[in-house]
């Protein structure tokens, strides 16, 4: 079956148990970043996927012409800290060989948009909600079985639908992961010949903005490819299987739901005072004369 027709026969697996808040469920586009040393960066595209335990995230530099060994993707538990009010990331694998953004994220929020501040003080990142309403569905790859050894084996990533954008990820066959963790950096693993162009961009991250059409990725073959194109199944175990590759080689993709509710509306407001809505009122003329919805 189709993605389309997995989402109509999956039964529904709320949130209602969800460790953080739910303004952080849905698709983010990183508007900005901005050092303590005053510089600001708003070209680098940065995406955030987020579904009810695990996230998916994007990083390049320059678009499609990000060179290979400088592309960061990862999928990764998300952890809470409510008595700090903290969000927090165990990530086993990565694209890079080290993990990047150690810092937990201290978070404000207001309209669509969510502040993310580095409790050093080293940085703020401006993330806008780009989903409205429609499904939300999270699965977390588990693990792959090869077509032709008919062997299972541990794999990292996941596929998030969040209304009208869409997310996959997918990591390294293992051998290569840890040729690559040994490695000081992807420039040097491919110096020293420990991996190929086509075994580094092997770890995928795929965002599809505005449909399931993959818009940027850490695999350049996968651009403009469809995110959830292979064939999908229930197992009787309920785990989700899809026909797919890893790497060049035919398999069967499992996943574990995390979250799916069929019709969702995403969070792109937050709560004011009394008087606070008052006075936007009694200004309107001049607050909402350019104000418009940023994603």
């Amino acid at each position: 079956m189709t993605l389309a027709n997995l989402m109509d026969r999956l039964p529904r697996k709320g949130i209602e148990d969800l460790a953080f808040p739910r303004n952080l469920l849905g698709t983010f586009r990183r508007k900005s970043i901005t050092f303590c040393t005053g510089v600001t960066d708003e070209t680098t595209i940065v995406y955030w996927l987020q579904s009810r335990t695990f996230s998916l995230d994007l990083r390049l530099s320059e678009a499609a012409d990000t060179p290979v060994t400088e592309r960061q993707g990862w999928v990764g538990d998300t952890l809470w800290d409510d008595q700090a009010r903290q969000l927090s990331w165990r990530i086993a694998k990565s694209y890079q060989p080290r993990n990047q953004w150690p810092e937990p994220a201290k978070l404000s929020f207001i309209g669509n948009c969510v502040l993310e501040f580095a409790p050093s003080g080293a940085y703020v990142e401006d993330w806008r909600q780009k989903s409205a309403a429609g499904p939300f569905l999270g699965l977390r790859l588990v693990s792959a079985i090869s077509e032709a050894s008919g062997q299972e084996f541990a794999l990292d990533g996941g596929l998030i639908v969040a209304g009208e954008h869409a997310a996959f990820a997918q990591s390294r066959l293992p051998m290569i992961d840890e040729a690559l963790q040994r490695a000081a950096s992807l420039d040097d693993a491919l110096a020293d010949g420990v991996a190929t162009v086509a075994e580094i961009e092997s770890y995928e991250v795929s965002v599809a903005v505005g449909g399931r059409t993959i818009t940027y990725s850490t695999n350049s073959q996968r651009q403009g490819q469809t995110i959830g194109s292979g064939a999908f199944s229930i197992r009787s175990d309920g785990l989700v299987a899809q026909e797919g590759f890893v790497g060049s080689d035919p398999c069967v993709l499992l996943y574990r739901v995390d979250a799916f509710e069929p019709d969702f509306v995403f969070d792109n407001q937050t709560p004011s005072t009394l008087e606070a809505a008052d006075w936007m009122e009694q200004e309107k003329r001049h607050l909402a004369r350019h104000a418009v919805m940023t994603g």
